[in-house]
């Protein structure tokens, strides 16, 4: 079975992932907006951990609307944009299509099929340091492997097809049976690093040195373990001191939310923070320190 895919949000995880794909021969279609004719005159680019490699002559689009109607549309945006999807899928799917939410946080999946109901819905869980480091240019630094769950639909032929694509494009993938598990397992690393980096003004491996920082985020990793645990979803706290071991292994790496922030750009806080909050809380368990990053983090925002 040959997939059409559409990568809406072809920055660092839909570009690379998309990058992989349309790299070992499968059909993909990107949309691109500010780097549009950089990519068109000079292709994508990927400097990879992995060997780099570049796309000379991609499948490019400045406009949904001239976009093909395809099998399976890989959502990369930051979810601060989710509202645009209301009008963009409509335009590029068809009746069987699958929509994979390669995103951070928790309820994207909820919101997303609340707007529109008929979507058949998947989330994704990247773990992978990568970064847009230039016009048409993605530095992947390190990991890349995905995770996958159906969210309301039954796992089917091209769901199945769609991790193997991905296996032979090189990106190591697996279908999750949990994905609300999965989800929890992301906020744990998410939640401890994103805004830490943005309120501390620091990277990864400056907050895993301090003996005080470490701590901080230990605390936070364990909080969210509880968390979860409060909301039906069983994740052992030995899990948070597997992060710690991985992140002490990862070169220095900026975070998607530290990113936005360097940038100017709008911060993830809803789904990455304020929804995990909200969630826990009505089963009972108030996660404080994580609260107290999410108050501290509308402050910078706001100012």
């Amino acid at each position: 079975m040959e997939i059409k895919y559409a990568v809406i949000g072809t920055g660092a995880i839909g570009g690379y992932y998309g990058s992989r794909l349309a790299q070992h021969n499968k059909q993909v279609h990107f949309l691109l907006y500010s780097d549009f004719d950089h990519v068109k005159n000079n292709g994508l680019k990927i400097e990879s951990c992995d060997g780099d490699f570049e796309l000379n002559n991609p499948n490019i689009y400045n406009n949904v609307a001239h976009m093909p109607q395809c099998d399976v549309v890989l959502v990369a945006l930051k979810t601060t944009q989710n509202e645009v999807l209301k009008d963009y899928l409509p335009q590029v799917t068809h009746s069987k299509s699958i929509v994979i939410l390669i995103q951070n946080g928790l309820g994207v999946e909820r919101d997303l099929t609340n707007w529109l109901p008929d979507l058949d819905v998947c989330g994704a869980l990247a773990f992978i340091a990568a970064t847009k480091i230039g016009k048409g240019l993605i530095k992947h630094l390190d990991l890349g492997r995905i995770m996958i769950g159906a969210y309301n639909f039954e796992k089917n032929e091209l769901l199945q097809q769609v991790i193997t694509d991905f296996n032979e494009s090189g990106i190591p993938a697996k279908l999750s049976d949990d994905l609300q598990r999965a989800r929890w397992e992301k906020l744990v690393w998410n939640i401890a690093f994103n805004g830490p980096t943005v309120v501390l003004n620091s990277l990864t491996d400056k907050l895993m040195e301090n003996t005080s920082s470490r701590k901080m985020v230990y605390d936070l990793m364990l909080e969210v373990i509880k968390g979860a645990q409060a909301v039906g979803v069983a994740i052992d706290e030995t899990y948070a001191d597997k992060m710690m071991a991985m992140t002490d292994k990862m070169k220095p790496y900026a975070p998607s939310m530290k990113v936005d922030f360097d940038h100017k750009r709008a911060m993830e806080i809803r789904y990455i923070y304020t929804v995990p909050v909200e969630v826990a809380k009505a089963s009972g368990y108030h996660m404080k320190k994580v609260e107290q990053i999410e108050e501290q983090l509308r402050f910078i925002a706001e100012r």
